[in-house]
């Protein structure tokens, strides 16, 4: 071959590769789609970054039948955390709580049950009856506990959810959204993750009388720790699953599947696709000082700044090295500043597409500096103005 034709050659494939190798930087991320899923609504998130990996008709105001009990001990663990109620406090069964249709825990009418029983008794065994004497226990009767509920709810940003009972049994205008479900359990274990290991025991014994967990993904898939299944006519076969694998956390949630089985598999289809497809790592620890800043007038000369809690990416498998992080700061940052205070943002990029944000924030209080503090750093301000105006 002639040096002109090697030539030729050898800048055809340089080209070829450069053009291969930018279209690839600027791909986008892809992954394949979701699975079908026979449902009526349904929802995959990832815990905690709240990146949503897969969804349908998530926003559908639906019955929620037993899953409206997450709220219920989700409402029981904050009267806890907030020393209003404690585990070994003692219940009354009132006739309304004994009479309670549906699945139950069996509470006998007249009898104190320990909070501790009640809650197990709703949440491995979804017993109507330990619902209801829960709230009334905690709110004097299930209407004001029902408040109670939806002002939690609106708290959370739960814009899709109304709630009229403790238990889920049918009635009009008590409704919630699969997202809303994940909104809300992602709260749950967040907020209350000591409490939240009963949602994997697999079965509770009660006045000598032992039930099962009805979900069946405990005994499938050991990642398998929660959450909670439901089911009445109108809503058909529910469950809200949540898993962890390695230091990944899914929630999923399925509403209206047609059988019991079905609904385990459906879930089990949606947590198998998250953790095959995606990963998540925490790429920025909170609390912990990430960029150490200048601050004028104050009692200090600089301050810690950083994250009020941990960063997160969730990314598609093997694309972990093109992630990118710019931490920005604030000019001028200027005392008095408190603990907590925005004085910057934390970015992750993946091929130009942001991940995640977050506010870079003051990690403790710097008050204001004393009279000759002040006077010399106003000095040198406006020096640096007048160098930077040149």
């Amino acid at each position: 071959m002639n040096p002109f034709k090697k030539f030729t050659l050898f800048l055809f494939f340089g080209l070829l590769v450069t053009f291969l190798q930018a279209n690839a930087e600027n791909a986008e991320i892809t992954t394949p789609p979701a699975p079908n899923v026979a449902a009526t609504a349904y929802i995959l998130q990832d815990f905690h970054t709240g990146k949503v990996l897969a969804e349908n008709n998530a926003d559908a105001r639906l019955a929620p039948a037993s899953l409206t009990k997450i709220m219920t001990v989700y409402v029981v663990f904050r009267e806890l955390s907030n020393g209003h109620l404690h585990l070994e406090d003692m219940a009354n069964i009132s006739e309304k709580a004994w009479k309670t249709s549906g699945s139950r825990m069996f509470v006998e009418l007249g009898n104190q049950v320990k909070v501790e029983d009640l809650l197990k008794g709703v949440i491995i065994q979804s017993g109507n009856d330990a619902s209801v004497a829960l709230a009334e226990h905690v709110a004097g009767n299930e209407a004001t506990f029902a408040d109670m509920m939806n002002q939690h709810a609106a708290r959370l940003g739960m814009t899709n959810s109304h709630f009229k009972n403790s238990d889920g049994l049918p009635m009009d205008d008590h409704y919630t959204s699969a997202r809303d479900l994940a909104i809300l359990t992602t709260a749950l274990i967040k907020e209350f993750p000591d409490y939240y290991r009963w949602f994997s025991q697999k079965e509770f014994t009660f006045n000598k009388i032992t039930q099962h967990n009805r979900n069946q993904l405990l005994s499938r898939d050991e990642s398998v720790d929660g959450v909670k299944t439901g089911f009445t006519d109108d809503a058909g076969y529910c469950l809200v699953a949540s898993a962890l694998r390695e230091d990944m956390r899914l929630i999923s949630v399925v509403l209206g599947a047609k059988s019991a089985n079905a609904r385990a598999n459906e879930n089990q289809s949606l947590l198998n696709y998250g953790f095959r497809f995606f990963e998540s790592h925490r790429l920025y620890e909170g609390k912990k000082p990430l960029n150490e800043a200048r601050i004028w007038k104050g009692a200090e000369k600089t301050i810690p700044l950083g994250l009020a809690e941990d960063l997160y990416a969730t990314i598609p498998r093997r694309q972990y090295n093109d992630l990118k992080g710019v931490i920005t700061v604030d000019k001028k940052i200027t005392a008095p500043v408190k603990e907590g205070a925005k004085q910057g943002s934390v970015k992750v990029t993946l091929k130009d597409q942001v991940i995640n944000e977050k506010d870079l924030v003051a990690l403790k209080t710097v008050e204001q500096g004393n009279i000759i503090q002040r006077l010399s750093d106003s000095v040198l301000m406006m020096m640096e103005k007048s160098e930077d105006g040149k």
